[in-house]
């Protein structure tokens, strides 16, 4: 049996028990029951800190504003209303009526000791909202920024900015937030078990329960759908589409704003070279990649954004170079088969995770085509990608994916990524060049203008190749349409258990 079936047989074996646990639990059983399978793990709640967003993405927390992510537009969640008040101040008009899962109300003082705790707890919040002051103002805020920064309001769709009570208990367990849900139960790296929030603001959810089930294997996924032990399954496995869909269960396909990449570790070790760099890049066949590994559920990228985004570029074109060739521009010679230099063989670390399960055999891929050439590969499994590559640099390249444009502007992306206070920055990339570029971009105001230096942005970190973007997947979600109604799988890949989604038996 290969290493694949075997995993794929034990996480089903392993998410079976899991929702036999929820069938044996002690509360009584409900009809207007869902249980959802995703394909990341979270071993806390704090909305603040948890890098895989489940208390958003499960409907216990909100945002202040929430994005569209078909008009790629900010609109309204929490925060009622906005304006720039000059002086690089924003006044932020709160909803009314709201109320924290505790019952207490939502006021300009909770969200403010809410958003100052995101600050303290994540650098990337820190870096990202840029904030000097946050005052209260009677009911409304007024957050001042440390430089102008037009796209401040787009940040706080973040889901680390979600607003909490921060007075309450047990932030890591059960979250008091805002949303349709609320946490009834957390067993970390296992589940959460949600109940509907009686009192929320807008309307009800129709839901009286909701099991949110973690499993990274999609094999064990899939399994959970068909045999009935799950109502949505997120990211099923890829050669299972076609006989789910004969099976008569649907599967959504849907263009998102993630790439998955090649993150290059340029502080130390052979990618410091631009050569060797490019040597890599043009190793990949992403055509390959596509039709193969993702079954077609994607297309090449180029760089990190679609396309269609008004803030993708054209590229120039690229020099045409074989990998070797791009070695040899590098100071290595082929001898006994195999890359060399100074007397030292080409050797590199690839850093891969099995929550996205496509990433492992696009690693795999890039094994065996680089041994083909001389480069030896070597790669190594890991868990939480974010925390591992920020702590650690004992690897050279990284598969790795990340939404690119989850605010609707190619802002955040770039500051996370390329800023050298970036919190998404695991290449370590600090070139004075491109930090300045990316400062000018966060002190304009034109839409236009804004869409123009991203496009030089994106030129530049093309040129230096800092990452090489292989291809931009689609979602894939799974479930049962007859019986789920109200689904809506969402580019930004942030909303998902909402209070319109309901289940019929």
């Amino acid at each position: 049996m290969s290493t694949y079936k075997t995993a794929s047989l034990i996480g089903s074996v392993f998410l079976g028990l899991t929702l036999a646990g929820c069938a044996a639990s002690d509360k009584p059983q409900e009809q207007n029951h869902l249980t959802f399978v995703y394909n990341f793990a979270t071993q806390s709640l704090d909305p603040h800190r948890d890098s895989s967003y489940v208390p958003l993405r499960a409907g216990v927390t909100e945002t202040l504003v929430r994005l569209d992510d078909e008009r790629l537009t900010v609109e309204p969640w929490l925060a009622k209303k906005w304006s720039y008040e000059g002086k690089r101040t924003w006044r932020i008009v709160l909803q009314e009526d709201v109320t924290f899962h505790n019952g207490k109300k939502l006021d300009a003082a909770a969200v403010k000791s809410s958003l100052e705790r995101s600050i303290d707890e994540n650098p990337g919040v820190k870096n990202a909202l840029n904030i000097e002051t946050i005052k209260t103002d009677g009911p409304d805020l007024l957050i001042q920024t440390k430089t102008t920064y037009p796209e401040f309001i787009s940040e706080l769709v973040n889901p680390n900015t979600a607003i909490i009570d921060t007075k309450a208990s047990e932030v890591t367990k059960e979250p008091m937030g805002t949303g349709p849900f609320q946490v009834e139960r957390f067993a970390p790296g296992t589940k959460v078990e949600l109940k509907r929030f009686k009192s929320y603001w807008q309307e009800q959810a129709k839901l009286d329960s909701v099991d949110f089930v973690f499993n990274e294997d999609a094999g064990a996924r899939t399994n959970a759908l068909r045999a009935g032990q799950a109502d949505i399954v997120y990211r099923p496995d890829i050669e299972s589409v076609k006989q789910l869909k004969s099976e008569g269960l649907t599967v959504q396909a849907t263009d998102t704003f993630r790439v998955h990449q090649l993150t290059m570790n340029v502080a130390n070790g052979p990618m410091q070279s631009l050569e060797v760099r490019r040597a890599i890049d043009a190793l990949v066949n992403r055509k390959q990649l596509v039709d193969h590994v993702l079954q077609g559920y994607a297309v090449p990228a180029r760089g990190p954004f679609l396309s269609s985004f008004p803030f993708a570029p054209d590229y120039p074109q690229q020099e045409q170079k074989t990998p070797e060739e791009w070695l040899k521009q590098a100071g290595y010679t082929k001898q006994n088969g195999r890359m060399q230099k100074d007397g030292r063989p080409l050797k590199l670390t690839l850093l891969t995770y099995a929550a996205r399960p496509d990433l492992p055999l696009i690693a795999q891929v890039i094994q065996d085509d680089a041994k083909k050439i001389g480069v030896t590969i070597t790669i190594k499994q890991i868990d939480v990608p974010e925390e591992y590559m920020a702590s650690n640099r004992d690897w050279d390249i990284a598969t790795y994916s990340n939404l690119t444009a989850p605010r609707g502007d190619a802002g955040y992306y770039l500051n996370a990524t390329y800023h050298p206070n970036g919190g998404l920055n695991f290449s370590r990339v600090a070139d004075p060049k491109l930090t300045k570029q990316i400062e000018t971009l966060n002190e304009t105001i034109q839409i236009e203008e804004r869409s123009r230096l991203a496009e030089q942005i994106a030129r530049y970190v093309d040129e230096k190749r800092y990452n090489s973007f292989l291809l931009h997947p689609s979602t894939l979600v799974a479930y049962d349409s007859k019986r789920v109604k109200g689904w809506k799988t969402e580019k930004s890949e942030y909303y998902m258990i909402t209070n319109t989604l309901q289940v019929t038996d």
